[in-house]
């Protein structure tokens, strides 16, 4: 089943094209970066470029993923839904079409008549792509098709996407904001369990070439299946020297005082903030978008990525959580991680993503509601875990 893998690499490249195609591409930039006019902010049929970019990502990735493996297209889901009114009232489907010229004519019809941008869209979302990784063709793993579940973010951190900067400098390699932190995100679960199976993080913006202003991206992804553990990080943690981790070992002994390291959302709560500031010191981190945060993770950049509120989704963290149970760690809920009793030898309360939240409507029933709590190592958990209770506790008393 590493061929569905391979698949969603391949998807997830071609959904970044389109990322990067509206961003660079002037007259698809106009409609995205475009503000509403006054009096049409509440017209009724307006049609929110914004929503088309994440939309057509999504249809993408789930047609592509359909076509190759019949029947897989229909466990797809995600944020989006691909109906769209135009100005005149017509009710749209946005689907792919077999050719680009019928897909050009499609997507005038919700563009309400732009034949220039419908064109530029048409053709990247035509254009066929190539995808390999080394590492996943020396694998082959058979997981029984029917037990599969998708979620897709089709364009995570939308705000940075459309407003945020090119050339915002990072600290110590995490961008706070900008086009680094826009992720798309794709997690396979069993959804018999819930448990995250194969996820791919795609990262369409990485580093842009000064001279023709072109986005190169990055790719990260896992696989955990039956004792099976395989990841993209593993080739670049084997090139790594002995004298670099020996290095590495050293500074983390000299910083013992304050060796954990957190990234955060700009929004989470003081109380977390102040109690997090006593564990990790200065190693505190904000970033924007649940996928890039994660991500941070993935990356080694820091050991937690914490967020109290319930305010993400199972398709933000689905992707990450696999790749994050490939390289041993995962992603747990934070309200229950806090209330548990780690004497008693409970095990850690892992995200699960095949049930819906018991009386909640719309998106929130598929709210991380507990918050979460993201890691690489189980051990540097529990350690975080039990300084960040103690230093929760005086804060909690007084509230």
């Amino acid at each position: 089943m590493s061929d569905i893998l391979r698949e969603l690499l391949r998807v997830s490249e071609k959904a970044a094209n389109i990322a990067r195609a509206c961003r660079q591409q002037e007259t698809l930039f106009q409609l995205l970066i475009e503000e509403k006019k006054e009096g049409e902010k509440n017209k009724k049929f307006a049609v929110d470029f914004k929503t088309l970019a994440d939309v057509l990502v999504q249809e993408v990735i789930k047609q592509n993923m359909e076509n190759k493996f019949p029947g897989l297209g229909k466990k797809i889901f995600g944020e989006e839904s691909n109906e769209f009114t135009n100005d005149l009232g017509e009710k749209i489907t946005l689907r792919l079409c077999s050719t680009e010229e019928e897909t050009v004519e499609l997507l005038s019809k919700v563009l309400n008549g732009n034949k220039l941008a419908s064109e530029a869209l048409a053709k990247v979302v035509h254009q066929d792509v190539a995808f390999t990784d080394p590492t996943l063709d020396s694998i082959e793993i058979n997981i029984p098709q029917d037990i599969l579940g998708i979620w897709v973010d089709p364009i995570d951190s939308t705000y940075q996407y459309i407003k945020g900067s090119a050339d915002i400098k990072s600290i110590q390699g995490i961008f706070p904001c900008g086009l680094q932190c826009v992720t798309i995100l794709i997690g396979v679960y069993d959804m018999q369990t819930g448990v995250p199976l194969m996820g791919v993080i795609n990262q369409p913006f990485v580093s842009q070439d000064l001279n023709t202003l072109r986005w190169k991206g990055q790719c990260y992804w896992g696989l955990s299946y039956m004792g099976t553990n395989i990841h993209s990080r593993q080739l670049t943690i084997s090139k790594r020297t002995v004298k670099e981790t020996q290095t590495e070992n050293a500074s983390s002994e000299a910083e013992f005082s304050h060796p954990l390291s957190a990234v955060i959302s700009t929004s989470e709560k003081e109380s977390i903030k102040a109690a997090l500031s006593r564990v990790c010191g200065d190693r505190i981190f904000g970033a924007a978008g649940a996928g890039y945060k994660s991500l941070c993770v993935v990356q080694g950049l820091v050991d937690i990525y914490i967020f109290s509120e319930d305010t993400t989704f199972k398709w933000d963290s689905c992707a990450a959580h696999a790749i994050l149970r490939a390289m041993g760690g995962g992603i747990a809920d934070l309200k229950e991680c806090l209330e548990r009793n780690p004497e008693t030898g409970l095990d850690l309360p892992q995200l699960v993503y095949h049930v819906e939240n018991e009386g909640a409507t719309g998106v929130d029933r598929w709210a991380n509601k507990g918050g979460l709590i993201a890691y690489r190592s189980r051990k540097q958990l529990e350690t975080f875990l039990s300084l960040l209770l103690q230093n929760l506790a005086p804060v909690q008393t007084q509230s």
